[in-house]
């Protein structure tokens, strides 16, 4: 039976250097891997960046690739949280066409999706949701009707839920252990 293919999440902790993001691109690129979402950011530890990698790939795939992202220069630490209890966010920020009559149908729309107006202009306003991929496209799929001049979205963002500190790594820096633990989303 062949392997299917899963969308997998790594974690990786990497140096803040120039190239690194480069190097790991092209690991998935050599592999005819695609990334379908890419994050990355500082840290709480200065000159240390997280990215985020979600990609679509078998078991066996995963496991190579977290194998080889651990060779590249610069990666501190890889983790696959496919099966980790995690969560998970996305941002993004929608142009919507918001003319007088249709104004307060609008705003009760983002109302309802949590979601908030960041910019009012008088042809339009700039809508800002953050949550899940779902909720996001379905936020899309009702204000398509009003007219999406302009939209931007984040790749996601993931954080395993429970934390607990380990001995320091190989480069001294201290690591953390990602553990599960009971803890409930708000």
């Amino acid at each position: 039976m062949r392997d299917r293919l899963k969308q997998h999440v790594f974690v990786l902790y990497v140096e803040n250097e120039p190239g690194v993001l480069n190097r790991v691109a092209s690991l998935f690129r050599r592999r005819g891997y695609n990334i379908e979402s890419l994050t990355v950011g500082h840290t709480e530890r200065p000159g240390i960046s997280r990215m985020t990698i979600v990609t679509g790939i078998t078991e066996g795939a995963a496991q190579r690739v977290e194998a080889n992202l651990y060779k590249l220069v610069n990666v501190l630490s890889v983790q696959d949280v496919t099966f980790s209890s995690t969560i998970s966010r996305c941002l993004a920020l929608i142009k919507v066409e918001a003319h007088e009559d249709s104004r307060p149908r609008l705003m009760e729309l983002v109302r309802v999706f949590r979601a908030r107006v960041i910019d009012l202009a008088p042809q339009s306003v700039i809508v800002e949701i953050t949550g899940s991929e779902s909720k996001i496209q379905a936020l899309m799929d009702v204000l398509l009707p009003f007219g999406i001049p302009e939209m931007v979205r984040t790749g996601q963002v993931v954080m395993s839920r429970g934390v607990q500190r380990t001995a320091s790594g190989a480069n001294g820096a201290s690591e953390l252990a990602l553990e599960p633990e009971t803890s409930h989303s708000v």
